[in-house]
């Protein structure tokens, strides 16, 4: 009975509940998402720097970080839930109904929204996680044949998050239903709000607020060898600053708006303007957390989309494009697909302290290397540079280093002779081919099958050809290609969230509203105007967490220069994503507010 009245309770409130289970399907979506990626066996290689471990990583920690916004997305999603419903619990309680009834009622009635949510992202997960996957594979240049969409261990795992936390928040609800009373449930929403702080201390934290903000944009342009400082500092400080801003500039404003009466004596904006003075304490905190969340998915959509850029430098940071150290038909095979740009050939024997290379190859064609200039806090510089023959066989030199490292003799000495010395010398009469090609990333799958061919016959060669530039970039990829993704759904999945929480707050005060907007539809004001009024209240508490987001962000990818080559580039296009996307979630706000406070 009570799982039918549950039910029947959904059913009833199924408008509103729609803007609760938009924000948590999208969460267990995402969730599911990034489990079944992170944990799927199909990802797993056995490759030299095998992109699937980077893949787990990655979207690991993009699990843990969408749990904990996730929660804290639920706390408000829970109280929202809590406020539809508890003039029908009061009802009930007062027609008779025992409080332990009406508690399980609501526990039910919880766990019951959480468990319905969690099984329809659950299902569209499936085929998110086949797209994704598709385009991660396609991406990688991976061969991956027993890739699982619907992964049970990451359904159970899904299920059992999601689960926990609505259980943990139906107690919560139960509890606090239990212990009200029923004239509290019947009047909660007609409770006003307290303002009494005075004008003198709301310009202090005004002032502080603004000098907080000042100083942790400040922070954020420091030396990036301080981030273990940066950090914290600036996150403190930019929390502290956002709350104070909120709660005393905020008021300050409105005063201030209130007192020029040419303009707050047109229309009905004196109304608009008591509406947002009336709620300014209860909208401080929800404002404050709005903002830094708008910021965090902004940032995190934004920096996502501009880890590819790595990919380029990947490229730059390696000279040679391909090593080559046998000449099996397999490897001249792909060497034959190859559009290749330069080819340089050193012969060389191996002894067991020694080893000798032939002298004049290197003046015909001398090595070549990258190096990198750190330019303070910005990327670093990559510049080709020409090795001097001569330093090859000096001890512990740059030149003689990197081509120890190219032909794995570390640890050993350098001797250059002619060639009909080399002839000469007994040991392991070996050579190394170094290619560069006009595209690299063209030619990137034929390089990759050409090492792991070299690699299949030569186990003891692994080190070195670990450091090739093909390996290497299908590290970065791997590297880059799981923040992309990530980044890019975590920022939808926060974008999400906190613009649901708005609406919730904006409609939870709904039912307060409704005898305001009332009273004055009774005195004269058009349809019109009332219509005007809402959309300027609703536009002014979605309008400012996210203009302050956006400045935090402009700010935070400073500190990202160090990691990026070019963190601002093309930081229209999430911005634009974000503001079509917040518009919606504004305009159905608006829509949903008007269908509950306006008089049909």
């Amino acid at each position: 009975m009570i799982w039918k009245l549950s039910l029947t309770g959904i059913k009833s409130r199924l408008k509103d509940y729609t803007v609760l289970f938009s924000g948590l399907v999208v969460a267990s979506m995402i969730f599911y998402m990034f489990l079944s990626l992170a944990i799927n066996p199909g990802f797993m290689s056995h490759d030299v720097n095998a992109p699937g471990n980077y893949l787990s990583f990655i979207f690991g920690f993009g699990i843990v970080l969408l749990a904990i916004i996730t929660f804290v997305y639920l706390v408000y999603a829970n109280s929202f839930l809590l406020s539809m419903r508890q003039h029908d619990y009061g009802m009930f309680m007062m027609l008779g109904a025992k409080s332990s009834r009406i508690g399980l009622l609501i526990f039910c009635e919880t766990l019951l929204t959480g468990i319905i949510a969690a099984v329809f992202g659950i299902f569209i997960g499936f085929g998110l996680t086949a797209l994704i996957s598709k385009l991660l594979i396609a991406n990688l240049g991976l061969k991956i044949t027993h890739f699982q969409v619907i992964l049970p261990s990451a359904i159970i795992w899904t299920l059992i998050f999601f689960v926990a936390i609505f259980f943990l928040a139906a107690l919560r609800n139960a509890h606090k239903l239990v212990r009200s009373k029923v004239i509290d449930l019947l009047h909660e929403s007609q409770k006003p709000i307290k303002l009494s702080r005075k004008n003198g201390l709301r310009v202090f934290e005004a002032i502080l607020g603004i000098v907080l903000l000042a100083a942790g944009y400040y922070i954020m342009r420091m030396p990036a060898s301080a981030i273990f400082f940066i950090i914290p500092a600036a996150l403190i400080t930019i929390v502290a600053g956002t709350y104070f801003t909120f709660d005393s500039l905020f008021t300050l404003i409105i005063n201030f708006l209130l007192k020029r009466k040419n303009f707050a004596y047109r229309g009905i904006r004196i109304f608009t303007l008591g509406q947002l003075k009336f709620r300014i304490r209860d909208y401080t905190r929800i404002l404050s957390v709005i903002s830094l969340l708008f910021a965090l998915a902004l940032g995190a959509i934004t920096v996502g989309l501009n880890f590819n850029s790595l990919n380029d430098q990947a490229v730059k940071s390696t000279y040679y494009d391909a090593t080559i150290i046998e000449n099996s038909p397999a490897v001249q095979k792909n060497v034959d697909k190859l559009d290749i740009k330069t080819r340089s050939t050193y012969h060389y024997v191996e002894t067991k302290k020694d080893v000798y290379f032939d002298k004049s190859e290197f003046e015909k064609t001398p090595l070549r290397d990258v190096k990198f200039k750190q330019n303070g806090n910005n990327f670093p510089i990559y510049k080709p540079v020409t090795l001097k023959t001569s330093e090859l066989t000096m001890k512990d030199s740059y030149a003689g280093n990197v081509l120890r490292i190219q032909t794995n003799t570390l640890g050993k000495t350098v001797k250059l002779v002619s060639s009909n010395q080399l002839k000469n010398i007994q040991g392991q009469k070996k050579f190394i081919t170094l290619i560069t090609v006009k595209d690299f990333v063209k030619d990137y799958l034929t390089l990759m099958k050409l090492e792991k061919v070299q690699l299949a016959s030569n186990p003891a060669m692994a080190q070195a050809l670990s450091r090739t530039k093909p390996f290497s970039y299908q590290m970065i990829l791997g590297f880059t290609s799981g923040f992309e993704f990530m980044g890019f759904f975590l920022g939808i999945a926060f974008l999400t969230m906190l613009a649901s929480t708005l609406m919730f707050k904006v409609l939870s005060g709904a039912a307060s509203d409704k005898m305001r907007y009332e009273m004055l539809y009774k005195i004269g004001t058009r349809r019109k105007g009332l219509k005007q009024s809402i959309r300027h209240e609703i536009g002014v508490l979605f309008l400012l967490p996210g203009i302050l987001g956006v400045i935090d962000v402009l700010f935070g990818l400073r500190l990202f220069t160090a990691l990026l080559p070019h963190p601002y580039m093309g930081f229209w296009v999430p911005f634009s994503i974000f503001i079509v996307l917040y518009f919606i979630y504004y305009a159905v706000t608006v829509k949903l507010y008007e269908n509950l406070v306006l008089q049909k």
